[in-house]
């Protein structure tokens, strides 16, 4: 039976306009607009309209000697602790200063968020709070990303920083024997899910959202993306956080906005091209006056030590520490996060990593 051309058309059409929709994000919802989620945080607002959310802890910035902006990870918001001691903030006079990166939490989604939109916001952030000439920070998992950029953007307002297993992109500039090693080791989920946010970030938002096929473990935050002893640790911070009924139990809070202008965004923004090299990227303290460390866990299944390893060797001007037993969480145990601290603040060097 001939098929009239008249029905093809419309199926044709009507196949692109669906397609056209899946593929197309919608925009962001509109914090403290008619309907939209209420503002329950502290923001400031930017050169360019946009606010962002932020929140204080350690003693107060005006008698503070040290003063740290933190960049939480994949999924989270400031309500994320950084697991420092309040002994050793209040021993060393320590300003933590936590804020929901562009589009997670109270901060306004950013449709022309990047690598430089990133770490602009944080020099922004810290003009408006007055946090001085220089801060240090320190990005954990995802958050990484945010302290190369800053690392390449704004090298003269970083007094040191702290990358506490961060993330990697398996297409920056290195030996396919190193790349490859450490994406074999993924999760086929894994593997499909972030070629597709390199590859074809046009389509992400549709893969993301789809049912059919097998996404990524590690964005869904799958028990398999983790180590035993990891899952150990995320079942136990979840118990605490209820205790303390923070916002962060509430993990619709992170994505009140859209998970395509939070959670795509930072996969479409690691995995992409980067507009810098950060094998190559310069010793922001050619004289020794800072430090810029990496902490890895060995066992990290989310974070593949091959690449964190070259990333090291590259850079010899970084301090390295590889946990062997480590995992993803491994610096909410045995006092790490502490260590990560002093070292950043006073050059002290653990000892066993």
């Amino acid at each position: 039976m001939v098929v009239p051309s008249k029905l093809v058309l419309v199926t044709a059409v009507a196949l692109l306009g669906w397609a056209y929709k899946a593929v197309r994000p919608p925009p962001p919802v509109i914090l403290g607009g008619p309907g939209g989620p209420p503002i329950t945080s502290p923001r400031v607002e930017l050169k360019d309209g946009r606010h962002l959310a932020y929140r204080e802890a350690g003693v107060a910035r005006e008698i503070a000697k040290y003063k740290i902006i933190f960049f939480h990870g994949f999924g989270n918001t400031k309500e994320s602790e950084f697991p420092v001691s309040k002994e050793l903030v209040e021993e060393l006079g320590i300003y933590l200063l936590y804020f929901d990166r562009a589009g997670y939490g109270d901060s306004d989604a950013n449709p022309n968020r990047g690598l430089k939109s990133d770490a602009m916001d944080v020099e922004e952030l810290a003009d408006r709070l007055q946090l001085g000439e220089k801060f240090f920070v320190v990005g954990t998992s995802m958050g990484g990303y945010v302290v190369w950029s800053c690392l390449h953007y704004i090298p003269h307002r970083i007094a040191g920083a702290a990358l506490v297993v961060p993330a990697v992109n398996y297409w920056w500039p290195m030996p396919a024997n190193v790349s490859e090693s450490a994406y074999s080791k993924l999760d086929v989920g894994d593997q499909r899910t972030f070629w597709i946010a390199h590859h074809m970030p046009w389509l992400f938002y549709a893969w993301f959202k789809q049912k059919w096929f097998r996404i990524s473990p590690i964005v869904q935050g799958k028990r398999e993306a983790f180590t035993e002893k990891d899952w150990e640790i995320l079942t136990d911070q979840m118990l605490r956080e209820k205790e303390r009924e923070t916002e962060q139990v509430d993990r619709d809070k992170a994505t009140q906005q859209g998970v395509y202008h939070s959670l795509c965004r930072d996969a479409m923004i690691l995995f992409c091209s980067w507009e810098f090299d950060p094998t190559v990227i310069k010793n922001p303290f050619p004289n020794g006056e800072g430090v810029i460390s990496i902490w890895q866990g060995h066992e990290d299944k989310i974070v593949r030590v091959e690449v964190q390893r070259y990333m090291a060797k590259k850079l010899p001007w970084v301090r390295y520490h590889e946990h062997p037993d480590g995992g993803h969480l491994f610096v909410f145990v045995d006092g790490f996060g502490d260590m990560v601290i002093r070292e950043l603040l006073l050059s002290e060097s653990p000892k066993g990593l």
